[in-house]
């Protein structure tokens, strides 16, 4: 874990604690402040586990004489009924610190299970699974991370790390042509990526070689010949599909021989695990 990112993950948990408690836990208030207690992370799903860190990070924070023992580790496929962790410490932290902690590890546990899944469904092709920009705002580092544990790919972070020009872009600039040259001068260190909707703007694009051409909501057998022409002429180019790729046509999307499949489901539709927190008092 890069030292950024452990920044990241002390600021993320720090806003979130900052939001749930507000003035105080006052419910947390009616138990002594010396009162000790044990608690147990069980999980009601099957689950890749993502987030352990942020977890960890939500105790330190409040009280970082809160021990954890994880019995599993980060990336981790379980089973329902599964032990994921046991605490000890006053039982004020504890109660306090469980919502936050169980928010953090459902959610990116549920990005990381489902990227899992539709990963396996790839397998044999060599089309990669990206995610893209549709994410919880304030929390896109949290959330790619978990794509990656779930065996996913990044696409770019932000509007910063590389050009995707689009149908905007291109009117803006005056042509799709004129985007890529104007992408290759002002940026030459950064992949650029460019966004087709037709085989003339297909051809338009293989001409002007970007890096990545994505084909937006290309039919399989569009696809298919994308693909072949792209091995015929610019082999070095990757393509991608994006737009109206579901669970059930992911593999077959996959068969087409595009390198890269991107979803913004992986982020924007989540189905958290189902986690509970027992606590008992020592």
């Amino acid at each position: 874990m890069t030292a950024d990112f452990q920044k990241t993950i002390q600021q993320d948990v720090a806003r979130a604690l900052a939001e749930d408690i507000g003035r105080g836990d006052v419910t947390a208030q009616l138990i002594p402040e010396a009162q000790q207690a044990q608690a147990t992370i069980i999980t009601r799903d099957f689950m890749v586990v993502a987030g352990t860190a942020f977890v960890t990070e939500t105790f330190r924070q409040l009280d970082d004489a809160i021990g954890i023992e994880w019995h599993i580790a980060e990336g981790d496929v379980v089973q329902p009924g599964t032990c994921l962790a046991s605490l000890r410490g006053q039982a004020r932290g504890l109660l306090t610190g469980e919502r936050t902690a169980l928010n953090f590890l459902q959610m990116l546990s549920g990005i990381a299970t489902k990227t899992h899944q539709l990963v396996l469904k790839l397998k044999g092709t060599r089309a990669g699974l990206f995610d893209t920009r549709k994410t919880v705002p304030g929390l896109r580092q949290a959330q790619k991370y978990a794509v990656s544990v779930g065996g996913g790919h990044n696409h770019r972070i932000g509007l910063f790390d590389q050009v995707l020009i689009k149908e905007n872009h291109i009117a803006a600039c005056g042509s799709l042509t004129q985007a890529i040259v104007a992408a290759r001068t002002l940026h030459p260190t950064l992949r650029v990526q460019v966004e087709v909707e037709t085989f003339d703007e297909f051809h338009e694009a293989l001409a002007a070689e970007p890096d990545i051409i994505m084909l937006d909501n290309f039919e399989v057998p569009q696809l298919i010949e994308a693909v072949g022409i792209r091995d015929r002429l610019k082999p070095t180019i990757e393509l991608e599909a994006s737009g109206g790729i579901t669970e059930a046509n992911l593999a077959i999307v996959g068969e087409t021989g595009v390198d890269r499949i991107s979803l913004g489901t992986l982020t924007k539709d989540i189905a958290a695990i189902d986690l509970s927190m027992r606590v008992e008092l020592s």
